[in-house]
């Protein structure tokens, strides 16, 4: 189970004259993210998404608040937490001169993974994500979606427990964007704990299992995208969203 409690997240910017003022990115986030649950986290640009998701894994110390993972914070035991989670940020560069095979394979032997089980953990992520077509080629050479599933697995080598996945899809075909999706709904079904943060709608709508509404930093709703429609009265969670949003 991960927790997450009171987190917040201020910096400062440069504003008229150049004098500096401190904002809160994120303001007293607090939820529960439970074993075999996918949990959306929503919102427009800027809404603090990128900023809560990187305080979460440890890249970012929060200003205040607290994170837990089965209990236990990174001022606990760090390394072992680490060893359980998966980051997929939009941002991630990956080597271009050496192929998908060489990259899990460096993955692995990072992660410690047995030197006896790394070619058959990889073959079976070149299953499950479709890889095999390009796992020998060169990673400068794979179209954006080919590019992403790469990214993904270099995620899962290590069988983690917990996925905070930063924009999965975003700027993906059809077909990769669902090769994704369905690979998520898998990793549910195994208990895994995933955090999916999104500014796609629909697909929030079609995957997860209880969604957080973030706009300028603060949780605007959460619950099943059900609750949240019917309490909006919409049809959809595109519809909530801006409904929620009025006179905001």
């Amino acid at each position: 189970m991960l927790k997450v409690e009171h987190l917040e997240k201020r910096f400062k910017r440069t504003i008229k004259d150049n004098k500096k003022e401190e904002f809160l990115a994120d303001n007293d986030i607090s939820f529960v993210a439970n074993d075999g649950e996918i949990i959306g986290i929503l919102g427009p640009n800027g809404a603090g998404k990128t900023t809560l998701l990187r305080m979460i894994v440890g890249i970012l110390e929060p200003s205040s608040g607290l994170v837990e993972f089965d209990s236990k914070s990174y001022k606990d035991d760090e390394i072992s937490i680490k060893k359980n989670l998966a980051f997929l940020s939009g941002n991630t560069k990956l080597y271009n001169s050496i192929s998908p095979y060489e990259l899990l394979e460096m993955c692995a032997k990072f992660y410690g993974v047995k030197k006896d089980l790394i070619a058959s953990r990889i073959n079976e992520i070149a299953e499950i994500l479709e890889m095999k077509n390009f796992l020998y080629s060169r990673i400068e050479n794979l179209s954006t979606g080919e590019t992403q599933r790469v990214n993904i697995a270099r995620c899962l080598i290590h069988d983690p427990k917990y996925y905070i996945l930063d924009e999965a899809t975003s700027g993906l075909d059809i077909i990769s964007s669902q090769i994704i999706i369905d690979f998520i709904k898998k990793e549910k079904e195994r208990g895994k704990t995933i955090l999916y943060s999104t500014h796609y709608m629909e697909e929030a709508e079609n995957i997860c299992d209880r969604v957080i509404m973030l706009n300028k930093g603060q949780i605007i709703e959460e619950g099943t995208p059900i609750s949240i429609k019917e309490k909006t009265m919409t049809n959809n969670l595109r519809e909530a969203f801006f409904k929620l949003m009025e006179g905001k």
